[in-house]
């Protein structure tokens, strides 16, 4: 599967990402290598968050 990604350099240095087509999923490295192995895990974790469905209320 592939995922699109935006990678920006931080003014901290290193790098940070994110993933447009996961809302609120993001992560940063020092490297590119570190940034890499990080969005693998963050895309990983964020897919796999079960959603409950929503509850309806009754008025």
């Amino acid at each position: 599967m592939k995922i699109k990604v935006i990678v920006h350099e931080a003014e901290e240095g290193g790098y940070w990402a994110e993933v447009p087509a996961i809302p609120g999923c993001a992560t940063e490295g020092d490297t590119m290598e570190e940034l890499r192995k990080n969005l693998q895990e963050a895309i990983q974790g964020c897919l796999s968050v079960d959603v409950e469905r929503p509850k309806v209320l009754s008025s």
